[in-house]
């Protein structure tokens, strides 16, 4: 089977886009070759500083011959049907269609035979198709024929294209296209400084063995792995270890097509900056890395940069010239740093009135102080000393203003913590002030002195309240202001932390601050049943707010009373970012291999807002439905909900309420009533206690006693009362495993 090779070879090709575009090739040409019906083995794309480069093996010499089968009238149908069947399938005469009988009659079929093209000739038009379509995020035009309309753009100037294709077994040929003047080739070109002469490639074993003499690592992976081992190499002999960076040593194994590392250094006064200013200032600078003393694990005054030559000078002018730019560069840090410290971070809090946070939300020195109210707030929750958590609120966005922060965005909270240090804060408020942050992803560490957990729940919990209150929600793929990230940060926080967190009352309280709108407690105050009573209720009064909740929520979906629907308007932001967390932990226990049914089952329940327990329940639930008595029990409420929902819609009343011991008769609906009132109250009492285990042993006792009744006993008996009766008993079996969950959300 004949093989690809495509190289397109440019100027250059910024290394942020290289590994994007060796995807967008693979896909867009194996897209092509499947949808013309050229099947292959397998393909590999590359990207280099100069080149984007694809080989496909295993491709057809030539489509598949096509047939087509178009159905046309029935025999003896009208000339005018006949005429225009013959025009679509391009048939001259009706002799040329065949006639195929079904159900309906006999029919004409016409079958046209199509010979497949060349894989040649396909590709003469499809290479041509994709360099013009190709998704650059940014590309140019060149030369006297950039001015033409549609005159081909590029990334960069494009130079060459290889295109060559055919089996190992023969010379490969060329494929023929000329685009704007540039042809289908077998010419490539190796390093821009060590090898630049023309190269005649044949097919991909070939090209890479042509390549790699002439100064050129073609494979991403390959140059990552080079400059790793000799990096490390070289810093394990001069007794220092490198600090490694994957991202950074992506970005440079794109800035080169030979590497070539060597090392550096820097004064050692510069050590004086905290370490991680001196590996910002290095890395986004110059893309070098930094090393350390394995013994310490401080900072040393050695670099490792990656050079695109073998220099003749052993590569010492080409260190020179690092070195004297990353002395340039700390020495401007030390100044930022030095600068930062002469001005306590209290003091750069009045300008935050002049910054605005977002405009419906207010100023930053707004934000700061609902985040100093709420942890506060939070502080007795999580065991934190209230003073302190309030104290590292109110300085832990102070770094934003600093002169280090300004020039390295990603050392904010960090810096924080050095300059509260600095000015001789507490511990704990110093850590807070880089802790409240995290977990900035779901790799990243989270806070665990009481304190950073306070000013970090009361962050996440702000931004996410805020930016609900104003319906700013993350839509899709799109969240602007990362609430994803926030929310999945604030459970992490909560769960590994083993917090008991009322969040419903934490939301509620802090959506008060946001929206300051007393027309809440106005509304409130009309729906409650003693209105007439209630003259001065506040928007801060969180018990009676979470009371009527649930009721404003209901009586809104169903009615259109503007008073409701004043008051779900502020319900509604509540609820919204409750589900909203629900979602996310859903996404956290899926991640973790639960499923996110059991989390629907457990939300399901009235007033489920502490995540902590929602986790311990679903593990319980998980382990519970694994087994056998799990599994069986779930079956059969599952059949006693779906009897009462169409027994219910069709009565159109519902059958809460006690069973009337007198109407039980069969033997079997005696005991069943006996056990569900036991595992009520037993699975009550578990739950009460915290024991979820427990409360799935209580309601495992039930099975039996669901089967027989469902094995022997009718539901829906001649006697309207023993029906109505044993309908309630089946409702007692749904509401005694609402102690757990709702199990009429569990799949299966």
């Amino acid at each position: 089977m004949p093989d690809l090779l495509l190289e397109f070879f440019s100027e250059e090709i910024p290394a942020r886009m290289q590994a994007r575009a060796a995807d967008d090739l693979k896909k867009m040409v194996t897209d092509r070759l499947v949808a013309a019906g050229l099947t292959y083995e397998g393909a590999r794309a590359f990207a280099t500083p100069r080149r984007l480069a694809l080989t496909v093996q295993g491709v057809p010499a030539r489509a598949p011959d096509l047939k087509e089968e178009r159905k046309g009238p029935k025999v003896g149908a009208p000339e005018q049907a006949i005429a225009g069947f013959l025009r679509a399938a391009g048939l001259t005469s009706i002799h040329q269609a065949k006639v195929q009988a079904d159900k309906k009659g006999d029919f004409y079929v016409a079958i046209t035979e199509k010979a497949g093209q060349p894989a040649l000739d396909l590709l003469a038009v499809m290479i041509p198709e994709i360099v013009r379509g190709f998704p650059w995020p940014k590309s140019m035009r060149w030369g006297a024929k950039s001015a033409q309309p549609g005159s081909l753009s590029w990334v960069r100037p494009l130079h060459s294209i290889v295109a060559t294709f055919g089996p190992e077994t023969e010379e490969p040929v060329v494929v023929p296209f000329d685009l704007d003047g540039i042809k289908g080739g077998d010419t490539t070109r190796g390093h821009r400084f060590l090898s630049p002469g023309a190269i005649n490639v044949r097919r991909f074993d070939d090209y890479v063995a042509k390549l790699e003499q002439a100064k050129v690592v073609l494979d991403a992976s390959r140059r990552m792995d080079i400059i790793r081992a000799d990096a490390k190499n070289l810093a394990f002999a001069q007794g220092y270890e490198l600090v490694e960076d994957e991202g950074l040593l992506a970005e440079v194994a794109g800035l080169v097509e030979w590497p070539v590392v060597l090392m550096g250094e820097f004064d050692t006064s510069f050590l004086a900056i905290p370490g991680e200013v001196i590996r910002s200032t290095i890395r986004t600078n110059q893309k070098c890395f930094v090393l350390r003393d394995p013994q310490t694990a401080k900072l040393v005054n050695k670099f490792i940069l990656v050079a695109n030559i073998e220099a003749t000078d052993g590569g010492k002018a080409i260190v020179a010239g690092n070195e004297r730019v990353i002395r340039a560069r700390l020495s401007d840090a030390k100044f930022f740093y030095e600068t930062d410290l002469k001005t306590k971070l209290e003091a750069r809090l009045p300008k935050f009135s002049q910054i605005v946070f977002h405009e419906k939300l207010g100023t930053q020195e707004e934000r700061i102080a609902r985040i100093v109210a709420l942890a506060g707030q939070l502080a007795p929750l999580v065991n934190a000393d209230v003073a302190k958590a309030e104290r590292a609120a109110q300085l832990c966005k102070a770094d934003l203003l600093t002169e280090v922060v300004g020039e390295f965005p990603e050392l904010q909270g960090l810096m924080g913590k050095y300059y509260a240090e600095a000015q001789g804060e507490d511990e704990a408020v110093a850590h807070a002030c880089e802790d409240h942050y995290r977990p900035k992803g779901p790799d990243d560490l989270v806070p665990a002195d009481p304190v950073s957990i306070a000013v970090a729940l009361a962050d996440k919990i702000d931004t996410l309240v805020g930016f609900w209150a104003i319906d700013e929600k993350p839509t899709g793929s799109k969240d602007p202001y990362a609430l994803r990230r926030a929310a999945l940060g604030l459970i992490r926080i909560v769960i590994d932390n083993q917090l008991r967190l009322p969040l419903r009352r934490q939301l509620w309280r802090h959506f008060g601050y946001v929206e300051r709108d007393e027309a809440l407690a106005v509304a409130f105050a009309m729906l409650h049943p003693l209105h007439d009573q209630i003259v001065n209720i506040s928007a801060t009064d969180i018990d009676l707010a979470m009371k009527l909740e649930v009721l404003v929520d209901a009586r809104a979906r169903v009615a259109a009373n503007p008073k409701l629907v004043q008051a779900h308007s502020y319900v509604k932001p509540t609820l919204d970012l409750l589900s909203f967390f629900a979602d996310r932990l859903k996404v956290q226990l899926r991640e973790q291999g639960a499923r996110h049914d059991l989390v629907d089952a457990v939300f399901a329940l009235e007033g489920q807002d502490d995540l902590l327990m929602v986790v311990r329940r679903v593990e319980a639930l998980g382990k519970f439905l694994d087994s056998d008595d799990g599994k069986n029990l779930l079956a059969g409420v599952k059949r006693a909900s779906n009897i009462l929902r169409i027994e219910e819609k069709k009565d159109g009343k519902s059958y809460n309420g006690s069973v009337d011991a007198r109407l039980l008769d069969a033997t079997e609906e005696k005991s069943l009533a006996s056990a569900v009132a036991t595992a009520k109250s037993e699975a009550s009492a578990a739950v009460a206690k915290e024991d979820f285990a427990a409360a799935m042993t209580a309601l495992a006792k039930l099975r039996p006693f669901v089967d027989a009744f469902f094995d022997k006993v009718t539901v829906n008996a001649d006697d309207k009362s023993v029906r109505a009766n044993r309908l309630t008993l089946l409702n007692e079996i749904r509401e005694a495993t609402r102690a757990v969950a709702d199990f009429s959300k569990i799949e299966g």
